[in-house]
């Protein structure tokens, strides 16, 4: 193996959920080694979460353009940085690093507003720097062999997409680090729940159905008084070629934790796939009985899905992370391509996707095309 790649962060200081998680990912195989870091936007956090994490107090930032700078100077600078940062803090930092041709490694959704994104995208980075989406749940390897079914016809010509992701944790009106930044709108950008949840639920449909969408009618809820951004989806969904879908992303839905859930049928069969139960794909030919395919077994198998340990031992949400930050250290070191990993074109589409929904639902749900 490669020396690992240097690896930078900005965001993800204390009390930070998602910086933990793109931490763990980026160690889990052992391709990446955090050594400097912007951790915070004010100082004695940024530093306190530099020293806790072990990062060299003279490579503890306390802005990201400051960091940029003086690490694609140093000899050992960062060859990539990951972005943990809520939504409106995306695309300054990405492009940034861009621009010192570091590789960028960038929490989802894209931005808080489909300008800025287009912005970003127009970027031309320097020394071929590459970017990475992180829609996570496109590295469970069942999830992958989902897609490869649907690729090879295994249930025919696709007539029905439904989607979900619910969550519970938002019913009530809330006050914590986590639920500040996503209710409001300075932050999150117009988009709720639609932005937090509804894109990752909206990718997953498009990475596995492979289907590009036309047109959408949304019905956007703040269920919470006083709430200034969405916190249920309604949405019903038209794709190319005439395939019909449905997208429900709640977070005022008591006693769902985590419920993401994708459904596809076509005209040869049908395929069930559950993130809280991730290791198992249903399939069910038309007229048979219904399969559960296992993670690991001659039906499932393939370096190309991420695979770690045997069947029987549960690999989940950090490892599909891990499985993105893998699969980027070929693209960086091997020059590989990005076959199976989020772009910066699914960040813009994600951000177009938001922006049709809210269009649709303030028109009262008419319908809306994605361009």
């Amino acid at each position: 193996m490669s020396d690992p790649i240097r690896l930078g962060m900005v965001g993800g200081g204390e009390g930070a959920f998602i910086g933990q998680v793109h931490r763990i990912a980026a160690r889990l195989d052992g391709r990446y080694r955090l050594v400097a870091g912007a951790l915070s936007s004010r100082a004695e956090v940024a530093r306190q979460s530099a020293e806790a994490l072990g990062i060299a107090p003279d490579r503890a930032y306390t802005d990201f353009e400051h960091m940029a700078a003086a690490e694609a100077a140093r000899a050992d600078g960062i060859e990539a940085v990951a972005i943990v940062t809520p939504n409106h803090m995306h695309v300054a930092p990405a492009k940034a690093f861009l621009k010192a041709g570091i590789h960028v490694i960038c929490d989802k959704p894209l931005a808080s507003t489909l300008d800025d994104a287009l912005d970003l995208a127009a970027l031309q980075p320097a020394n071929g720097a590459r970017f990475l989406l992180t829609h996570n749940y496109t590295g469970y390897p069942m999830v992958r062999h989902a897609r490869q079914m649907v690729s090879e016809g295994r249930l025919g010509q696709l007539r029905l997409v439904q989607v979900e992701y619910a969550q519970d944790w938002l019913t009530e009106p809330a006050s914590n680090k986590q639920a500040d930044w996503r209710t409001d709108p300075a932050r999150s950008g117009a988009g709720g729940c639609i932005g937090d949840i509804g894109t990752h639920a909206y990718n997953l449909a498009r990475f596995v159905s492979g289907l590009a969408l036309d047109s959408l009618s949304a019905d956007l809820t703040a269920f919470v008084p006083g709430r200034q951004v969405d916190d249920n989806v309604n949405m019903m969904l038209r794709f190319e070629g005439g395939a019909k879908g449905m997208l429900w992303a709640s977070q005022v839905a008591p006693g769902c934790e985590n419920g993401l859930a994708l459904r596809l049928y076509g005209d040869k069969g049908g395929l069930e796939w559950r993130q809280e139960d991730p290791n198992a794909l249903w399939f069910t030919r038309f007229g048979d009985a219904k399969q559960r395919l296992s993670r690991g077994t001659s039906d499932a198998n393939g370096d190309e899905l991420g695979i770690r340990i045997p069947p029987g031992h549960p690999e989940g949400y950090l490892e599909a992370f891990a499985t993105l930050y893998a699969d980027f250290a070929d693209v960086i070191r091997n020059g590989t391509d990005l076959a199976l990993l989020p772009t910066l074109d699914d960040g813009v589409e994600g951000m177009r996707f938001i922006q049709a929904a809210i269009r649709s639902s303030l028109a009262d749900g008419k319908w809306t095309q994605l361009a």
